[in-house]
């Protein structure tokens, strides 16, 4: 296995090599840092976005995708680029202005935030304080309250339909995501990022000498599954894509929004794939650990996994009804995710 990451994180990287030191240091190696973290994302974004959605959804269902604008119909992710942000922004008559403006503007900003915390392997790692894990998850979640702002502040009736559907979705399936993330906090003893990674160094076994790491996903695989479906729920990927229900509610929470507010509920629709692959990732896969190749690209192939999951969800699983949605998340994984963590509690008690 490569080594994770540096002792050094990445602001403090950037202040060496710029030859600053002390607050000034910090503060422009951060800001730098952010700055580069954010754009390697919204690149990620772009690509997953316009062009690989469509080319994924397109092999699924036996059909031809983008290919005539650029090799490989590449370039159509700078033609929607240039299409939707010169779109004509529609405000409908009777918004609540502030709260509308503002909406679309929460969603990706804390998928955005969240990264902060994430070690991507090689020192590129923006921040790893005692309470990462708890970080994570809060600065995901303020998402929730976005996608409410932007269902009645709109003033119609789908769109509020669809926010409340949406805090109904992330309650229901927020509290099993944090419980079975807690499993694994109860091996490690840490909430600590870089030290729930570190832990999933040592080997776990070895078969016909393949040794197998010690990733939480092969310690407790039934806890890797649960989180995997509430992560699913809480990105909106079928079957649980309840709260933008084209059929049913239009667009739900977006059905009044345009151009280049459309842009930022897209870009935090898909940035929030990718930090749910990226906890996914960091809780149960090792994180960015890896054979050969550098743990940076580990790491982006880890969080593409996720994203091929989440496609391939959308193209072949049918939408639940709002009644089975709840169900399965209140009477299903609640009661598995805690009796996941009663389980794990027990085992690494008696080993302990």
């Amino acid at each position: 296995m490569l080594p994770l990451q540096s002792e050094v994180l990445l602001p403090e990287r950037i202040a060496g090599i710029l030859g600053l030191s002390g607050t000034v240091g910090q503060i422009v190696g951060g800001l730098i840092g952010a700055f580069l973290i954010a754009n390697i994302l919204l690149i990620q974004t772009a690509v997953a976005g316009p062009w690989a959605k469509r080319k994924i959804t397109a092999a699924f269902t036996d059909r031809i995708a983008v290919n005539r604008v650029g090799p490989f119909g590449l370039l159509v992710i700078v033609a929607d680029a240039v299409r939707l942000l010169s779109k004509e922004l529609v405000i409908p008559e009777g918004v609540d202005r502030p709260a509308y403006d503002l909406g679309p503007l929460l969603v990706p900003f804390s998928a955005l935030l969240g990264f902060a915390v994430i070690p991507m392997g090689n020192g590129i790692h923006l921040a790893d304080p005692e309470t990462g894990a708890v970080f994570a998850f809060a600065a995901s979640s303020i998402a929730s309250l976005g996608l409410v702002m932007m269902g009645y502040a709109s003033n119609n009736k789908y769109s509020l339909l669809g926010g409340l559907r949406a805090i109904a979705s992330n309650i229901a399936y927020e509290i099993p995501l944090i419980v079975t993330a807690v499993s694994v906090i109860i091996f490690t003893g840490s909430l600590q990022m870089s030290e729930i990674v570190a832990q999933q160094t040592d080997p776990l076994l070895s078969v016909a000498g393949v040794t197998i790491p010690q990733w939480f996903a092969f310690v407790n695989p039934f806890a890797f599954v649960l989180f995997v479906i509430a992560n699913l729920a809480e990105v909106g990927r079928n079957p649980f894509d309840v709260p933008e229900a084209p059929t049913e509610i239009v667009a739900g929470y977006q059905t009044e929004y345009s151009s280049v507010y459309f842009v930022l509920i897209y870009l935090g629709e898909f940035i929030h794939i990718f930090l749910g692959g990226a906890l996914a990732a960091t809780l149960f896969l090792g994180g960015p650990a890896g054979p050969v190749l550098p743990g940076f690209v580990w790491f982006l192939i880890k969080i593409w996994g996720f994203y091929l999951f989440t496609q391939w969800a959308r193209s072949a699983i049918p939408r639940l009804r709002i009644d089975q949605f709840l169900d399965i998340g209140w009477k299903g994984m609640l009661v598995l995710s805690f009796a996941n963590l009663v389980l794990t509690a027990v085992i690494v008690g008696v080993i302990a």
